[in-house]
């Protein structure tokens, strides 16, 4: 077990505990981790653990920055890009299905967060993109808004409002994960099922999505 020194904080050692504690904290959420497991996953001691992150809540803080981090910066560039519609909806199926299919855990851990810390909502924003989310939502909405306008003066959309449009798209892509254990049970799908499930979703979700924009 590594032991706290006097000496200058050690990067490899603060890195090590806090994927520790990002595993952890996704498995069993804020309420039902335990520094103890966190720091015998980090093979650290519980001091040590507590000389770089003090409290359980400063590393569950860290760990929740660094789980918006893994998700949000890629689908809020995506969104508010000149791309056309059509490609951004297959470029946000693919980086949450992706993404999501490598950290299954992660749509139920910030969901658990934002219900018991609201205040986090506004965290998971700046720390994706530096700003406000009202900012955020703004830039995206009006950039959305003009492609849909477009579509829908064209007779090749529905009128949407853009807030429905992203928030529709963005439930498609997560509700499998946030409800994972409810839809493995109801399909009788083992982990690798899921995997396939998901793999499968991930080709059919954009042209399911498109078609029922079409007037």
């Amino acid at each position: 077990m590594i032991k706290p020194s006097s000496q200058a904080r050690d990067g490899d050692t603060e890195q090590r505990i806090l994927d520790a504690a990002h595993a952890v904290f996704l498995r069993r959420g804020t309420a039902g981790a335990r520094t103890q497991e966190i720091a015998k996953e980090a093979g650290v001691n519980s001091a040590l653990l507590h000389y770089y992150f003090r409290t359980k809540a400063r590393l569950a803080e860290a760990v929740f920055q660094r789980a918006a981090m893994e998700l949000m910066p890629a689908v809020i560039r995506v969104l508010g890009s000149e791309a056309e519609l059509e490609e951004k909806v297959e470029q946000v199926v693919d980086i949450e299905l992706r993404q999501l299919l490598k950290t299954p855990y992660l749509p139920g851990y910030i969901l658990s967060e934002l219900t018991h810390h609201p205040e986090r909502a506004a965290q998971l924003f700046s720390s994706a993109a530096g700003v406000a989310p009202s900012e955020i939502g703004a830039r995206v909405f009006k950039v959305l808004r003009a492609q849909i306008n477009a579509r829908v003066k064209a007779k090749r959309m529905h009128p949407m409002a853009p807030e429905q449009f992203a928030i529709n798209l963005l439930a498609l892509c997560v509700f499998p994960f946030a409800a994972r254990p409810m839809v493995m049970a109801l399909a009788g799908l083992d982990q690798a099922g899921f995997a396939e499930f998901i793999e499968r979703r991930r080709k059919e979700l954009a042209p399911f999505f498109l078609r029922a924009l079409r007037p």
